[in-house]
């Protein structure tokens, strides 16, 4: 069996978009297993500064992947390896893909 991708949300709690988020991780997941992980920016100084309040940030295998909304089939793509996807070291926003 291959290696489950791990995708990362970024947020806070009482965040719409976040919410809005993870439904469609739940919906994805289900289609295309993935350990999900959820962080809360809120405690975090570093995270803070990295992102604000442009949130959620949704990582695929610690790469930054979409920003604010996912786009679902984007998305699944991602996950079966349909599309490649490129981050930076910098943390850029040229990491973002959607």
């Amino acid at each position: 069996m291959s290696r489950l991708h791990t995708v990362t949300v970024y947020g806070k709690p009482d965040c719409c978009l976040c919410d809005q988020a993870m439904a469609v991780l739940h919906k994805v997941q289900s289609a295309e297993p993935f350990v999900l992980e959820k962080v809360d920016i809120s405690f975090r100084e570093d995270l803070l500064e990295r992102y604000g309040a442009r949130i959620p940030v949704i990582a695929v295998d610690g790469v930054e992947a979409f920003r604010y909304r996912i786009r679902e089939a984007r998305l699944l793509d991602l996950l079966s390896g349909n599309v490649p996807y490129t981050g930076n070291n910098t943390g850029k926003e040229s990491g973002i893909i959607s």
